[in-house]
């Protein structure tokens, strides 16, 4: 059985949070380990801090995920 980007991006998101925290330095690290690696709670979080569109937001949060999948 193959694991959905998200579960791989979610179990990793310890190690990722510090790796987010480079790309998206206005939130917090804090932020970033309570989003848990949830897709929808930190495009939210990217949207409201950066003032972008959502579909932006979201293009850049899959980015990072696709980037980081075998991190």
């Amino acid at each position: 059985m193959t694991q959905s980007l998200a579960e791989i991006i979610q179990g990793k998101w310890q190690q990722l949070a510090g790796l987010a925290h480079i790309v998206w330095d206005d939130l917090t690290l804090d932020e970033l380990v309570k989003s848990k690696g949830d897709a929808k709670k930190l495009t939210l979080l990217v949207q409201q801090r950066y003032e972008m569109t959502h579909n932006e937001a979201e293009r850049q949060v899959i980015s990072f995920f696709e980037r980081n999948r075998t991190t």
